[in-house]
């Protein structure tokens, strides 16, 4: 994976040219790339164990060679890893004044749990990386990913398909989808749907308090007045930009125009 197109090619791993290397750290500018293997090996328990010790002697050898708190991102592929994995990898970390701060995965299950934990979360898709496209169709983008928990501040979830989240996005939280968003709870944070490019997706609520919305390029703020009453709504973009509606019935009153990029009400016609 590629999260940072200026990452420097520096491997502070001292065991990288062995066959049993497991684990390799690369700088990218001022942050840590911790880089896992791919898959687990046919015992899990005991390849879970190595490649903990090789993080430790990793992180052990080079000691000094960056300052506290510096943020590690961390690159896990197609591995799966579970929540008390990522809490031994997390105090791992700390003990070596390091801070896992974001995860680059391919695995929805890792994606799920790491955002449970409170880690910023990208998943992306290896040919999707490899082989963009300019403007997915929602018929190509991946599965939705769903979510139960509460995206806390300094949080962002990127998800190449529709991101279900069954909690509160709270501000200073960030979800982007490259299909819909929908927040069965408080949206206060930032969201951006359709981020390759998709104006037919949608951004829903129960409660609608955004920092900023997004969909494909538009960009929408907040009226500085919240409602006296709330209600599920939709947030939608038209000709005219990214409106608010109520969320009951939205896609029957409701219809989008491949030419214009945008939604619009259906006309009803007159009765005879």
């Amino acid at each position: 994976m590629n999260p940072e197109s200026t990452t420097s090619p520096l491997n502070l791993n001292p065991n990288a040219s062995k066959p049993y290397s497991q684990v390799h750290l690369k700088r990218a500018g001022k942050k840590l790339l911790l880089i896992l293997p791919d898959s687990e090996a046919k015992d899990a328990n005991k390849d879970w164990v190595e490649l903990l010790q090789d993080l430790k002697y990793c992180l052990n050898h080079h000691k000094g060679t960056w300052t506290p708190g510096t943020p590690v991102h961390l690159l896990v592929e197609n591995r799966l890893l579970d929540s008390r994995q990522f809490h031994h990898i997390g105090e791992t970390l700390e003990a070596a004044d390091l801070k896992l701060t974001r995860v680059f995965t391919t695995r929805r299950q890792t994606a799920i749990t790491a955002a449970t934990a409170g880690y910023s979360v990208e998943q992306e898709t290896q040919k999707r990386e490899l082989f963009p496209t300019d403007t997915p169709s929602p018929n190509n983008l991946t599965e939705p990913l769903y979510l139960k928990t509460t995206v806390r501040s300094g949080v962002a979830i990127r998800h190449p398909g529709t991101v279900i989240i069954q909690g509160d996005v709270n501000p200073g939280g960030e979800v982007i989808a490259d299909g819909d968003i929908i927040v069965w709870g408080h949206l206060r944070g930032i969201a951006h749907a359709g981020a390759k490019g998709n104006p037919e997706c949608c951004i829903m609520a129960l409660r609608m308090q955004p920092t900023q919305l997004r969909i494909g390029e538009a960009v929408a703020r907040p009226p500085e007045n919240s409602p006296e009453v709330f209600e599920s709504e939709v947030a939608y973009l038209t000709t005219e930009g990214i409106r608010l509606k109520s969320a009951l019935n939205f896609n029957k009153t409701h219809t989008f125009a491949a030419k214009d990029k945008g939604w619009s009400e259906k006309i009803t016609p007159n009765p005879a």
